[in-house]
């Protein structure tokens, strides 16, 4: 499940204090007033409570996606560049000043927000907008996932499923093509970033960590387990005995080569996100610890499907050597199926962090900010448990040591491609429209910037998410 990221908020900005046209007098004022939109949006959207931003995300990415065509043809009229194929002389007249919260960055204090970075170029406010749009996209697929993993809502049978992971895969996907273009396009600029978030290596990140979530749910898709999980602890569902999962021996080791497809993504975006990292600058600790989790949870899962693909082979004690195999890979003890069942300390916490995951599903608060961990470890169990039960009482084999298995694991096998994106341009007309001078001059003098004021505190309360800003404090 994609990570639970937070949108970032920024500073009220006048075009016109900063830029005229004199091919397009009225770009500047079109371009403040479709800024102050995405301003407001982001605004509203930090304030509403968890359950209710879900709904506001269309708004979000509707604003971003008004908003960029105006900031690009103002950027590229700086450098005489035609915008649909009509010239636009830009001119800048002062130093513009901007700010942006970051919000992958590392805390400088912790239980506070970092303040906002000053920026006083046009290409940082276009990293800026464009990663905000590919988080929006990114919280649009965790929002169409969501009832998938939960446990009060009507349980979601194979087409539903189906459905939901295709909506989901395709906002991945746009979110990837979004960093790859920022990320090429930041590669080619001299000088540092203002913060880690709009590094050239955090968005190149960024794009290989999208990458990897759209091609682990091309194996969710087929994947008959996490619903069968999902369903026996699902509280509305009324069956309580299905079908056995079933997948074909060919297709569970094509899965497995995607999952570690998946896992060579996450380990690169995890690489890059260190490299970005330089003292209270850096990204912060959440966020690489979730990458590592979902490295670790792409190859337990690729275990899994080799594990499957053997059992389905006839050797049972060879799938439980992977089955052990994913379980080392995740940091999961192997439970003695001899030793005496009871009450044990790990079981209890093990029960009671189940059970948190489930509220913040239902929450629609920062659930699967594990990177499906858990879901994957039980899984696992459930298979090591079946499985050994079926080798001690049928066909007893001794299980094969795990680290001659990992050592001959191949490589991965890709699945989707990303897409070039294409920077939204002014249609032709609405540049006509902008020959004229503006009407009336920006009433920016009265307005109060987001910094003045105040906001609720809707943190969620997960230790690999972003501590909120206390309520009272500023924004």
């Amino acid at each position: 499940m994609p990570y639970p990221f937070t949108l970032p908020t920024t500073s009220a900005f006048s075009f016109s204090s900063s830029f005229s046209c004199d091919s397009h007098p009225s770009l500047p004022l079109s371009a403040s007033t479709y800024r102050g939109v995405v301003r407001d949006a982001l605004k509203k959207h930090k304030r509403l409570p968890p359950s209710s931003q879900t709904a506001n995300l269309s708004t979000v990415i509707s604003s971003l996606e008004q908003y960029l065509p105006y900031l690009a043809a103002v950027d590229a009229g700086l450098s005489n560049q035609p915008v649909g194929g009509e010239p636009v002389t830009t001119i800048l007249e002062s130093t513009p000043c901007i700010s942006w919260r970051p919000t992958l960055s590392g805390d400088l204090v912790p239980g506070r927000e970092r303040p906002r970075v000053k920026i006083i170029s046009l290409e940082h406010e276009l990293y800026f907008t464009l990663s905000t749009l590919g988080f929006a996209n990114v919280l649009m697929a965790r929002a169409t996932l969501q009832p998938l993993y939960s446990t009060t809502l009507d349980f979601q049978g194979g087409q539903e499923r189906t459905t939901v992971m295709t909506t989901a895969t395709k906002y991945l996907l746009e979110a990837a093509s979004i960093y790859d273009y920022a990320a090429t396009r930041s590669e080619q600029i001299i000088g540092n970033p203002p913060c880690a978030d709009i590094a050239p290596a955090t968005l190149r990140a960024l794009a290989s960590l999208c990458h990897a979530e759209a091609t682990l749910l091309a194996v969710l898709k087929d994947d008959p387990y996490p619903a069968a999980v999902a369903q026996d602890r699902n509280k509305s569902d009324k069956e309580w005995m299905f079908k056995a999962p079933d997948i074909p021996k060919v297709r569970a080791h094509l899965y497995a080569r995607l999952c570690l497809a998946a896992s060579e993504h996450a380990a690169k975006a995890s690489a890059l996100c260190q490299s970005a990292r330089s003292g209270s600058g850096g990204i912060s600790s959440g966020f690489l610890r979730y990458l590592e989790d979902l490295r670790r949870t792409s190859r337990a899962k690729a275990c899994r499907f080799f594990g499957i693909d053997a059992e389905l082979g006839g050797d049972t004690a060879e799938g439980i050597a992977w089955v052990r195999a994913g379980l080392h890979e995740l940091g999961v003890e192997v439970k003695d199926a001899s030793a005496k069942k009871g009450l044990s300390l790990s079981r209890t916490i093990k029960g009671l962090s189940e059970k948190r995951e489930d509220r913040r599903v239902d929450k629609e608060t920062a659930w699967g900010a594990d990177a499906g961990k858990l879901e994957e470890t039980r899984i696992l169990e459930l298979l090591d448990a079946k499985w050994n039960k079926i080798n001690d009482t049928m066909n007893t084999r001794p299980i094969p040591p795990i680290s001659a298995l990992i050592n001959k694991m191949p490589s991965g096998r890709e699945m989707h491609t990303i897409k070039p994106y294409q920077l939204p341009t002014l249609d032709r007309d609405v540049l006509e429209a902008m020959r004229a001078p503006p009407e009336h001059s920006e009433p920016l003098e009265g307005e109060a910037s987001s910094d003045d004021e105040t906001l609720v505190d809707t943190a969620a309360s997960d230790g690999y998410n972003r501590t909120g800003t206390p309520r009272g404090q500023y924004y």
